[in-house]
């Protein structure tokens, strides 16, 4: 399992994430953001207040939201592999 150690917003519902074995980068999430089971995190200021829960180590919002680090680490990992060929 990886762990997320640094994670913050960005513009354009924008998260940039860091994993335990160095591996960053953004993850866009604005196509999630129109759904309606993400659609509170439309509201800028709260996309803002994500934070990496201590226990489960997702990041979330609160209200219940939560976004698994392994999606978040595949997604990273394969835009990583895609650059190099």
């Amino acid at each position: 399992m990886h762990t997320i150690t640094e994670c913050r917003a960005e513009g354009n519902y924008t998260l940039w994430i860091r994993f335990d074995d160095g591996l960053e980068g953004n993850v866009y999430l604005g196509d999630l953001v129109a759904t309606n089971s993400y659609q509170a995190l439309s509201d800028e200021t709260m996309f803002r207040r994500v934070e990496i829960d201590p226990v489960s180590n997702a990041v979330t919002w609160g209200a219940g939201i939560h976004l698994d680090p392994e999606v978040l680490y595949r997604d990273l990992a394969s835009k990583a592999q895609a650059a190099l060929h």
